[in-house]
């Protein structure tokens, strides 16, 4: 199967534009998981079809709603005409409860103050509540001791409004993660992109491409998910570990894995359960979890064991996030440990601007105003220009059909794209793209990028930013190698290299020949500090010779003194 990406293009004039919608999810994961679906899932994609278009309606509405449970007066809907008739061969197939089991909590989601006061009065008077107390107040005290889970109409014998259960959101939501590959997109990314506020590249599509290939993956992604909910809920990490699913052989499912261990252990150690959080975070192996690893083998005592495993970290060539963290944490560790102290590379200076101004005011807004001339503008870029060139140069490399990088209509980026073989995947196609900054073809890419893929969504382009005027005084005035340096930068690490750059850049089109045209320019305000991917792109521009300032402005009307 070699197919192109096609958004479903339901028209919101329609009624049953979310029917659309959710139907094409049916059609897309029947044909292409089919393989991965039980018979059950099978028979409820089969059975969806033959219900009437009323009671499909009515089901996906509560699907797109919150919770399972719904008193039937709540649903409503225009298109629908009586939900009671709509409702009928939903409870048929068994996937309503009609008279569902409700617990104290569930009877407070779904009623009224007024009908928990009658049907509970024998409650509150036991109690010894006030019969006009507020809801809090009757939930907190009727809640703080069991009391027995029971159909509405042992709750209240005359309700004439009844409460139902939805029986297949489990269903629908497994049905959803195979389409979107996530639980974090659901069916609004469908109306957004029908309204036009989000339009998506076009990627082919080929079988290698789902998020899936087996379904205990699917069963994996979900038990993940589940514990990082329990986790959220205030459950134990102690107790949570012992449920993580083993490693997959699907990578990014396994970098999942590794970031709820990485959670796992920070609140772990938060608990101060030390000897757990150091073996979550060994056993989750990410670049965030290294650095925890040795900070709290430091603050443990054990600064033999975090001297050794930091020398390896240091001699196997780390990234610059984790380099750093090394600079700070190996003096330290030689000084514990009585060792002789290693010649260090001081940082180098940055050229420093004091600036005063009125105020206080927004700062860099503040800056732009006070330094941008006729000849000379300042823009605020912060971490969006260069970026942003990056992504309009780099479009079909970032966009590559690849195995497991796009796997719906609706992905902003691929899905791989903080993996760490993220760039070698695509080396070649990189490698391609960079070259036209050696031929000096570069900018009529660029160019030509912007105006052919202008609003689709991209993870490095924000369109608001990187308008067409700026793209012309970049390409006018930051010299090809420069950028090369950047983009070259950001391909080392993504992830940490697309932050930190400076809030400013002012271009200076009409320069003497031979002096830089531009000059980016990170902006302090009073109290402020550099952070530590500021300081690594201040390094690396003092490092290739690129001009760059910091300007610490103090407000001149408080007379509070600068940094």
């Amino acid at each position: 199967m070699n197919s192109a990406f096609v958004t479903p293009t339901a028209s919101l004039d329609d009624p049953f534009y979310y029917l659309t919608n959710f139907r094409f999810v049916l059609t897309w994961v029947g044909e292409r998981h089919a393989d991965l679906l039980s018979v059950d899932e099978r028979d409820f994609i089969d059975q969806f079809d033959s219900l009437p278009r009323e009671s499909q309606a009515l089901l996906v509405r509560m699907v797109m709603r919150k919770g399972e449970l719904f008193r039937l007066s709540k649903l409503r809907y225009a298109e629908i005409g009586d939900s009671s008739d709509a409702m009928a061969p939903l409870i048929a197939l068994g996937w309503v409860d009609s008279d569902p089991v409700i617990n104290i909590d569930e009877l407070f989601n779904q009623l009224r103050l007024a009908e928990l006061r009658k049907i509970l009065a024998e409650e509150i008077r036991t109690a010894g509540l006030s019969a006009s107390s507020a809801k809090a107040v009757l939930y907190e005290t009727l809640t703080s001791h069991p009391i027995a889970s029971k159909p509405l109409c042992q709750w209240w014998p005359d309700a004439t409004d009844p409460i139902m259960r939805l029986q297949r959101m489990e269903t629908c939501d497994r049905l959803r993660l195979m389409f979107f590959g996530n639980l974090r997109q659901d069916w609004a990314e469908f109306v957004l992109t029908a309204l036009g506020l989000q339009r998506f590249e076009t990627v082919p599509f080929t079988l290698q491409s789902r998020a899936f290939q087996a379904r205990h993956e699917v069963d994996a992604y979900l038990a993940l998910h589940r514990l990082r909910e329990r986790l959220d809920t205030g459950e134990l990490p102690s107790e949570l570990c012992r449920e993580v699913p083993p490693r997959s052989d699907n990578r990014w499912l396994d970098t999942r894995r590794a970031r709820l261990l990485l959670q796992l252990g920070r609140d772990a150690e938060r608990r101060g359960e030390s000897a757990l959080a150091l073996g979550l975070y060994a056993e989750a192996g990410s670049s965030e979890a290294r650095i925890r690893h040795w900070r709290l083998l430091e603050r443990q005592g054990e600064h033999q064991a975090a001297f050794r495993l930091a020398t390896q970290a240091l001699e196997s060539h780390p990234n610059e996030t984790e380099h750093q963290a090394l600079a700070r944490l190996l003096p330290r560790l030689r000084r514990r440990l009585k060792l002789p102290p290693e010649p260090s590379a001081s940082e180098p200076p940055h050229e420093r601007w004091n600036l005063q101004l009125p105020g206080p005011q927004g700062v860099e807004r503040a800056v732009v105003e006070a330094m941008s001339e006729r000849e000379a503008p300042v823009c605020f870029v912060e971490n969006s220009l260069l970026t942003g060139l990056f992504g309009l140069l780099c479009w079909s490399a970032i966009f590559a059909p690849l195995p497991g990088a796009f796997f719906h209509p609706f992905h902003n980026g691929p899905a791989d794209l903080y993996r760490d073989d993220f760039v070698a995947r695509r080396r070649e196609a990189f490698n391609a793209c960079l070259a036209h900054l050696d031929n000096g073809s570069y900018c009529e890419v660029i160019r030509a990028t912007w105006r052919e893929k202008f609003g689709l969504t991209s993870p490095f382009v924000h369109w608001a930013i990187v308008d067409e005027a700026l793209v012309e005084l970049a390409l006018t005035c930051i010299p090809a190698e420069h950028l090369r340096r950047c983009f070259e930068r950001l391909l080392e690490d993504l992830k940490a290299n697309r932050a930190g750059l400076p809030d400013l850049i002012q271009f200076l089109p009409n320069a003497p020949a031979g002096e830089p045209r531009y000059r980016m320019i990170e902006v302090k305000g009073p109290g402020d500090r550099l952070q530590d991917n500021q300081r690594r792109w201040l390094t690396f521009f003092h490092r290739h010779g690129m001009p760059v300032a910091v300007c610490y402005v103090r407000w001149a009307d408080n007379g509070e003194p600068g940094v």
